[in-house]
């Protein structure tokens, strides 16, 4: 019997023909490969933009009654997007439910390998060979100290073990914030625009920030605005992540 990212055994009787996703990146993914096998997706599955699924809620209160009533052989979750009570839930209802377990770029790839494999039943897609390609080789010089905030008033940062933060060590940063207990520590921006870093980088999710909303607080540490798609997307983004931000 095949077990998910947890080790939580799966009674799966072949390959999964309906697919409720709750994680948005691989939504985008089965959407990429298998379109004709999802059903459902959350309202933040935003790729691509003309998904036709039927919407269950978000990551963080999906709509059990509406995944139950499509009838999924397969809901797929994350450790860290969706919440225990609603995969629980969802077992004893006798839903099957893959739960990824994802903080390196390379767990990402092994999972999303082993999602297609076991539970799929198909090769690997073209997209995450690629990905293999350019993210496992050596990383590149060092380029200095970086920052991720994800949030402002309070600030919050990227900490450490993130997929986010391994990601940016294979880039070639350091993250500033990759120490402690927290993973997404609160920082006072007073110790966040100190002139040890080196670039702030500035998502559009989940905080959307902005040229007007976000690079005029910082007075000292030069800003980019990035896709935090490519930050914190594993599956086809993992490709577009290498090429623009390796530059």
């Amino acid at each position: 019997m095949t077990t998910d990212d947890l080790g939580h055994a799966l009674p799966l009787p072949g390959p999964a023909t309906r697919i409720v996703s709750l994680v948005p990146s691989i939504t985008e993914a089965l959407a990429t490969d298998v379109p004709d096998l999802l059903v459902g997706a959350t309202d933040w599955c935003t790729h691509p933009a003309d998904l036709p699924v039927a919407r269950v809620r978000g990551t963080k209160n999906p709509d059990l009654a509406a995944i139950r009533a499509l009838a999924p052989d397969l809901v797929v979750a994350n450790q860290e997007e969706n919440r225990e009570l609603d995969v629980r839930r969802l077992r004893d209802a006798g839903i099957p439910v893959w739960v990824t377990a994802i903080e390196t770029v390379l767990e990402a790839l092994t999972s999303l390998a082993r999602l297609y494999d076991e539970a799929l039943g198909r090769s690997a897609p073209a997209w995450l060979e690629q990905a293999r390609a350019r993210w496992e080789g050596p990383p590149p010089a060092p380029r200095g100290r970086v920052a991720v905030p994800v949030w402002r008033d309070p600030w919050m940062v990227v900490g450490p073990r993130t997929y986010t933060g391994d990601l940016l060590r294979r880039l070639g940063w350091t993250n500033a914030y990759d120490e402690g207990a927290d993973r997404y520590p609160h920082v006072e921006l007073a110790d966040l625009d100190v002139a040890d870093l080196d670039l702030v980088l500035l998502p559009d999710e989940p905080y959307v920030f902005t040229a007007d909303d976000g690079p005029e607080a910082f007075t000292r540490v030069p800003t980019r605005l990035v896709s935090g798609r490519l930050l914190t997307w594993y599956g086809p983004a993992m490709v577009e992540a290498y090429d623009v931000l390796s530059s």
